[in-house]
């Protein structure tokens, strides 16, 4: 989830453009070039229940980890990487504002990652779920760095309806998928407590978004990155809207 960014306003009721007409920014971004990653190893701790201290620890290390696989992705790509700030509260307030969702959010004017400990976190902390927080919002950050968020909104602005909807699935499903790309490699030293396909499966059962679309295609996006361990298999944009609804 992304905070600040075409949240309101309005706009020209124009079609979504085609795959064709998308800028070179969304289809050949510099970022699908950046190779296949090498295992990495992340020093994830354990989550003590009902203690937020560990909770944070275990962000934190999340952070740091992702930070190293992208900027040597960023590296390999020819593209320069800047980490974000990271804000973890377990309030409803954060650096762009009130926090809209009930997990995590992006601010991307900020350039920060907000991460806010629910109780839910704190009395079950399932560790793919907590992790998964910290992976996605890290895509919503590739996604600034690479001018793809920049495009996506500047599209937005222009469209209207379910051609907006459309937009708002693709961004959402190409940080599932870079999630995925970063997974390829830091996933067994994450230790999840869950098998791949097991974590597909929740992925597919979990509730539709309106915002994010539908959970068998962010399960679809998730594992493509995944499996492909390249940020290559993350252009979205070039999708059958079937791929993003």
């Amino acid at each position: 989830m992304i905070a600040g960014l075409a949240l309101s306003g309005t706009a020209s009721a124009t079609a979504q453009p085609a795959s064709a007409a998308m800028p070179a920014v969304l289809t050949q971004n510099k970022i699908y070039r950046s190779g296949t990653p090498s295992p990495q190893s992340c020093a994830v701790p354990e989550i003590n229940r009902g203690n937020a201290a560990s909770l944070k620890a275990f962000h934190m290390a999340m952070a740091r980890c992702a930070n190293r696989f992208w900027a040597t992705r960023f590296k390999a790509a020819g593209l320069a990487y800047t980490a974000p700030k990271v804000q973890i509260t377990t309030g409803s307030r954060s650096v762009c504002g009130r926090i809209t969702t009930n997990g995590a959010q992006y601010c991307p004017q900020q350039r920060t990652v907000v991460i806010r400990i629910m109780k839910r976190d704190l009395t079950d902390p399932f560790r793919m779920n907590i992790a998964h927080s910290v992976a996605h919002e890290w895509g919503h950050h590739v996604q600034q760095l690479t001018g793809i968020l920049d495009a996506q909104n500047s599209l937005y602005w222009r469209a209207s309806g379910s051609a907006r909807t459309i937009l708002s699935h693709r961004l959402e499903m190409q940080a599932e998928c870079f999630a995925g790309t970063f997974y390829s490699a830091a996933l067994e030293s994450i230790s999840p407590g869950i098998t791949w396909d097991e974590w597909l499966n929740s992925v597919t059962r979990a509730g539709e978004s309106k915002t994010h679309g539908k959970p068998a295609n962010l399960a679809y996006w998730q594992n493509r990155g995944y499996s492909g361990a390249s940020a290559r298999f993350c252009n979205t944009w070039s999708a059958a809207k079937a791929r993003v609804l």
